[in-house]
């Protein structure tokens, strides 16, 4: 199925159903963001930013400031 397919039937969903379509898009996606960011940890991607984060933390340093 293309995504033109997809958005030609997305397009003729009732409100219900594109509404739940909506919800499992939302958690979808977030599962997919949580599977990233433990792929990148595994792999060690942030290890420079969390040692950076930690001796800014230690230092006193804030990233945000209000």
């Amino acid at each position: 199925m293309s995504v033109n397919e997809i958005e030609i039937a997305v397009q003729k969903l009732p409100k219900d159903e594109l509404e739940a379509l909506w919800r499992w898009m939302e958690e979808y996606m977030a599962d997919a963001w949580d599977r990233r960011i433990e792929e990148d940890i595994a792999a060690g991607r942030l290890d420079k930013a969390g040692q950076k984060a930690d001796a800014d933390f230690e230092a006193g340093r804030q990233l945000l400031k209000r």
